[in-house]
């Protein structure tokens, strides 16, 4: 009986192997697709796709005309998923997001309702600024992010699968906007800054799209592919030396005893939530680079969009000069 079960396993481990080997195949063809259409954005375009994988919810924050509204086009494209897009305004209402219910006469006189799908069904809603519109409509998508289903007028309505959100904020247009709460910015897996590209991706862009003929995506992946690529990378094994090294990251983001003198800089930390979030994108990271198990160095190397918008500093650190990027800096340093 022994034996079997440990050719059991082996078949199990056997399968993992080839399902991750073609997997990680099927996502480097969906990076490579979109890196022909977005320049000099590689580590946006590697975290975004790992929020997907994940089956999470990523926040890109960046000064206009840098491609985030292109990303998540493309992105739908590559990896052949409903593509929606909503233009958050101060006037957006909840209902211009979710749906709404009509009134409707049949051929007998008889009046029922019927419900209208909003564009929050897709399987990836791109939300763009959502910090212009008012916190009632922004928390419209609060029930879908989490739970997967919305409710209306007391009936339940499942969100398709795959879906994600990619929201877009605008860090310098301020006036006019509300910052979204703490409970919100904890749904999203990732904040992803997107920042300027260098000289020669943006001397490939002044090129590429001001031709006649520009770049388009192309399909890599399907949806059926991509939720079978979501449910091995919960399956990938996480050493023990990892998992002690996110629980300790995490831990110690917290004021209190486990963040040691760094502890008076922070004023509130990440919640559990978080060390999902780490678990979950260090597996992606390692299946996204062909390995098929995540490493210390995946923890360190995405610390901090997993935990920027989970945590915020006094005000005297503010004061002193301390920054977010700064301080998970040294908390990740103490990793090794």
């Amino acid at each position: 009986m022994a034996v079997a079960g440990g050719e059991g396993v082996e078949k199990l481990e056997d399968m993992i192997v080839r399902a991750a080997e073609t997997t990680s195949t099927h996502v480097a063809a969906a990076k490579a697709a979109i890196g022909n259409v977005i320049f000099g954005q590689e580590q946006v375009v590697e975290r975004t796709l790992i929020t997907v994988l994940c089956g999470g919810h990523g926040m890109l924050v960046g000064v206009p005309g840098l491609a985030k509204t292109k990303l998540v086009e493309a992105l739908g494209t590559v990896l052949g998923l409903d593509a929606r897009r909503i233009q958050f305004t101060p006037d957006l209402m909840p209902s211009d997001i979710l749906g709404s219910e009509v009134l409707e006469e049949g051929a007998g006189g008889k009046r029922s309702f019927r419900f209208i799908p909003g564009p929050i069904f897709g399987q990836l809603l791109m939300a763009d600024e959502i910090n212009r519109a008012s916190p009632r409509t922004q928390s419209a998508l609060l029930q879908a992010m989490q739970e997967q289903h919305v409710t209306i007028a007391g009936s339940r309505h499942d969100m398709p699968k795959p879906f994600h959100v990619l929201a877009t904020q605008n860090p310098i247009e301020q006036e006019g906007t509300y910052p979204l709460p703490e409970a919100q910015l904890d749904r999203f897996l990732m904040q992803i800054e997107v920042d300027y590209p260098d000289a020669a991706a943006e001397r490939r862009i002044v090129f590429e799209t001001t031709g006649v003929d520009e770049a388009k995506p192309k399909a890599a992946m399907t949806s059926d592919e991509l939720i079978a690529a979501q449910r091995l990378v919960r399956r990938l094994p996480v050493g023990e030396s990892v998992v002690d090294a996110i629980l300790k990251l995490v831990r110690s983001a917290r004021p209190g005893p486990d963040a040691g003198d760094l502890g008076k800089l922070i004023a509130w930390g990440p919640s559990p939530r978080a060390s999902q979030a780490l678990m979950l994108v260090a597996r992606a990271r390692a299946l996204l680079d062909g390995r098929l198990a995540p490493s210390i160095d995946d923890v360190i190397a995405m610390a901090e969009p997993v935990l920027k918008h989970r945590m915020a500093l006094t005000f005297a650190a503010r004061a002193d000069g301390k920054t977010l990027g700064g301080v998970i800096g040294k908390l990740t340093s103490r990793l090794g």
